[in-house]
């Protein structure tokens, strides 16, 4: 796999398991439930197990909403349920080594946005407490676009606020619908192993290439 960099002329990045430690979250905060009936060594195990077995289902229910017209109000009983997450102090985000280094290196070349299924409150949440919405010249969030991942509107979306064509985006994710949605898009994709999926279900979803991590963008877009 490789890519071809001369058509490059944005990135794309999903938040959730590509800049947002996502999935480590929430193994530690399912493994805190179990622990109340398993030793805490299990207790993690099973855990990861159960989150990384989910991505799967969890790959096919994104596209439900949008096939039934309800994306809109599930989107909006989010926002409510993180808004009220929010207020009530629950405000830390970790973030996958290397975002940062990333991020620097990779604007310097490109422009770079954000497309994630995440709803706009809990979007911004995450780039504000690291300072990241100044690296993003646009944010592609679950409410942005008529659909959202896996289907490509929102990278329509963002290529049109940059100004270039989808086929000369990079979409860089860690699950099959960041990979899909780029793939239809007529974009590049990157498939990192940071997150949720897993290198051949990536690699059958049609990445490109596939990383260990952002940490490792740069140099394989030879930055």
């Amino acid at each position: 796999m490789a890519l071809d960099l001369a058509r490059i002329e944005a990135l794309c990045f999903d938040v959730d398991g590509t800049l947002s430690d996502t999935d480590d979250q929430m193994v530690a905060n399912l493994a805190n439930v179990f622990k109340y009936v398993l030793p805490m060594e299990r207790a993690k195990k099973l855990a990861r197990y159960i989150v990384m077995r989910a991505e799967g289902p969890g790959n096919f229910l994104y596209g439900l909403p949008d096939r039934f017209g309800i994306d809109d109000e599930l989107a909006d009983l989010n926002e409510r349920f993180l808004a009220r997450w929010l207020r009530r102090g629950n405000r830390h985000f970790e973030l996958i080594d290397g975002t940062i280094d990333c991020l620097q290196q990779c604007e310097k070349k490109y422009p770079l946005a954000v497309i994630t299924a995440r709803g706009p409150h809990g979007t911004s949440a995450f780039l504000s407490q690291y300072d990241l919405e100044p690296h993003f010249r646009c944010v592609a969030s679950a409410l942005t676009a008529p659909r959202t991942k896996p289907y490509p509107d929102p990278i329509f979306w963002a290529a049109e606020q940059i100004g270039v064509e989808p086929e000369n985006c990079l979409m860089i994710g860690d699950t099959t619908v960041d990979i899909r949605a780029g793939v239809a898009a007529g974009a590049q994709t990157v498939g990192v192993l940071s997150g949720f999926g897993e290198e051949e279900e990536l690699r059958q979803a049609g990445a490109d290439l596939i990383l260990g991590s952002v940490a490792d963008l740069p140099a394989a877009l030879a930055i």
